[in-house]
């Protein structure tokens, strides 16, 4: 019992301290494509955007509710190609360039910035400067443009061994390219939604497939009228 009212407090807390939310919604936990809105309180801002998720779909992540529907078969892990399910905080925004005016804590991607994904790492799903000790991470400076701008995404923030690191928002490939993880979209979306975002707004990402429609619904009542859910 006070286990269940803990929770029910901090689905209260979230509910009011979020007033920006993301909301991706795929057909089912296979589907690489996505449908994304963006809401600020209970207003919808900006078009609906189509966007691309994970190769291999959807998988439960770590994030600031745990849903009930959740199976061990179906959990995401480390290089599964799945993008997390779950409610997560934004926290920074990066990029390729030095200068910016956003609203948020802002990282700039130098060539010596990475995202460490060796799950045996003390700094397992942080980003850091290069020391040279790490066995495997990313650039966050990437020969390509899929990092040119982009959102960090909170999933696993106690570094869970094998549970999955450095999750984003970021610059599709391509149009019709699924990501290793992360939801992308093209550019000119991206710069539209860094432009929106506003650390004091305490933004979330809200990503499910829409069987988990209901019990987010639940939580966040003010996404009822979402078209992304008919």
């Amino acid at each position: 019992m006070i286990k269940t009212f803990l929770i029910l407090i901090n689905f209260v807390n979230l509910l009011y301290s979020s007033q920006q939310i993301i909301f991706v919604v795929s057909d089912d936990m296979n589907s690489s494509k996505a449908k994304l809105e963006c809401y600020d309180g209970n207003k919808k801002v900006h078009d609906t955007m189509s966007v691309n998720i994970g190769k291999n779909g959807l998988g439960w992540g770590l994030g600031e509710v745990e849903f009930s529907q959740k199976t061990n078969k179906l959990l995401k892990y480390e290089g599964d190609k799945k993008a997390p399910i779950g409610i997560f905080k934004l926290t920074h925004i990066f990029g390729y360039k030095k200068d910016n005016n956003f609203k948020m804590p802002y990282l700039f991607a130098s060539e010596k910035l990475i995202c460490v994904d060796d799950s045996e790492s003390k700094h397992y799903n942080q980003i850091i400067q290069n020391n040279g000790d790490e066995k495997s991470f990313e650039y966050m400076r990437r020969d390509d443009h899929q990092y040119e701008l982009g959102v960090v995404v909170e999933h696993n923030k106690n570094a869970q061994k094998d549970r999955g690191s450095c999750i984003f928002i970021h610059v599709e490939k391509s149009q019709d390219s699924p990501t290793v993880g992360c939801t992308a979209m093209s550019l000119g979306e991206i710069k539209k939604i860094s432009s929106w975002l506003d650390a004091q707004k305490n933004p979330i990402l809200i990503q499910i497939p829409k069987s988990s429609a209901n019990e987010v619904l639940k939580i966040y009542p003010q996404l009822r009228d979402s078209k992304l859910l008919d």
